[in-house]
């Protein structure tokens, strides 16, 4: 059985990356939004198993640790595992303090660490 994977504010070749990569390692689908707004909406309509925030939302370049926050602060979405897609530690450390799981960047696909973490959630 599939899990379901939402993909917040990549841009499109990002977004392709990311989907061919968790494809390849996972049976997963990929539901996309471009901001909180239409994360929020689709959490409402879809069980959702592990959420990705881009660092930068593409849309806008408003920061991705607020649609953490917003989709953390609310009781029916807080417990789902959602994770910062960024290299950047200190954006990670950020990320985790607000209640999500540590990410991973674009540049860390292939990394064992990568993996091991998507495992515990998608496998």
């Amino acid at each position: 059985m599939s899990k379901h994977v939402l993909d917040v504010g990549n841009c499109s070749p990002d977004r392709a990356s990311l989907s061919r990569f968790l494809k390849k390692h996972f049976e997963v689908e990929i539901h996309q939004a471009d901001q909180a707004t239409d994360a929020l909406k689709i959490l409402a309509k879809s069980a959702i198993d592990l959420i990705l925030v881009n660092r930068k939302l593409d849309i806008d370049y408003s920061d991705g640790i607020e649609v953490i926050r917003q989709i953390k602060s609310n009781p029916t979405y807080a417990a789902i595992p959602t994770m910062l897609i960024t290299n950047y530690d200190d954006h990670q450390e950020a990320a985790m303090a607000i209640g999500a799981e540590r990410g991973f960047g674009k540049l860390q696909y292939n990394e064992p660490s990568t993996l091991e973490s998507l495992t515990r959630i998608l496998a």
